[in-house]
């Protein structure tokens, strides 16, 4: 054996015997101190300042509406391009809590995996369906995040047949849509020009997209209605789903101390692209993050 070779042996018995005593001496695996990261260092928050929005778009139980996919994309970019508030995509429940989050199996067992819960987000844009798979304990979370933490929450478009067998839910988005009108073209009134991103739309306009309708027991008198259905447009046919002529489509309200907007369109993927629905839909987000007021003014407090 050559001296090299020699000196490249040693080095290797070096390091080998170096790693075995580091790794007998190395703390065990577990979880980090609260407030800090998976390798045991402080979380700094890259997002300051910015509001936090959960997309949550959990329809493991119901219908998957072919837009939903790209609706998590638009209100995205539409806050990348706002620079008012950062965007969390989900396809699952599982930061619905309020309770610390750590992983499962032997890798990450019992281990921080980097999974913000409810405290870490100020709303909730909502894009599931069906009854969901949340526990009851994730239920009575998220109505508190809402109601007691002031907190925001947007239902969207299939919103409106999600945990039908919740009744605390549908208290939560104001009311269930009981049928709806296929896609097509209806004509639409503002309702409320004042609201943040509403005057995009003229006072009366025709829109093609799916249209829910509310059971008879909810009222326009019972929510902020922005935008409803023109019954004098429609046929008699139309008008019998509801012969009192009230149509709420979008409308706001508030639900303990947090801020509540139902946003019953959206069914069709073109609407997304629309540039009056995304400044409709800018002005409900930053409505519900606490940005502005009902009149889109700046928030006194920013919350």
């Amino acid at each position: 054996m050559t001296m090299r070779k020699a000196a490249v042996c040693l080095m290797g018995l070096g390091l080998a015997l170096s790693s075995s005593a580091f790794a007998q001496n190395a703390p065990s695996a577990g979880p980090p101190p609260p407030g800090q990261g998976a390798q045991g260092m402080a979380r700094v928050d890259p997002w300051p300042g910015m509001k936090r929005l959960l997309i949550l778009a959990d329809v493991q139980t119901g219908y998957h509406h072919d837009s939903i996919n790209h609706a998590m994309a638009v209100i995205e970019q539409l806050g990348r391009e706002s620079g008012r508030w950062v965007s969390f995509i989900r396809t699952d429940s599982q930061v619905v809590t309020s309770q610390p989050i750590t992983g499962t199996g032997e890798r990450y067992g019992g281990r921080s995996i980097n999974a913000r819960n409810l405290d870490f987000y100020d709303a909730i844009f909502f894009l599931g369906s069906g009854s969901g798979t949340l526990s009851d304990e994730q239920k009575a979370d998220l109505l508190s995040f809402v109601r007691d933490d002031g907190k925001g929450f947007i239902a969207g478009h299939a919103a409106g047949v999600a945990f039908f067998d919740w009744p605390e839910f549908t208290e939560l988005i104001g009311a269930p849509m009981e049928s709806e009108y296929q896609t097509g073209v209806m004509t639409l009134r503002r309702v409320d020009s004042d609201f943040p991103g509403a005057s995009a739309f003229p006072e009366v306009f025709t829109y093609n997209d799916q249209f829910p309708v509310t059971p008879d027991t909810f009222h326009s008198t019972d929510v902020n209605v922005i935008f409803a259905l023109d019954p004098d447009t429609m046929t008699e046919e139309q008008r019998a789903r509801r012969p009192d002529g009230d149509f709420p489509i979008i409308w706001s309200d508030t639900y303990g101390a947090g801020r509540t907007f139902n946003l019953g369109v959206g069914h069709r993927e073109e609407v997304w692209d629309d540039p009056k629905f995304r400044t409709m839909v800018t002005g409900a987000i930053e409505w519900a993050l606490g940005l502005v007021d009902d009149q889109g003014q700046p928030a006194t407090d920013g919350d």
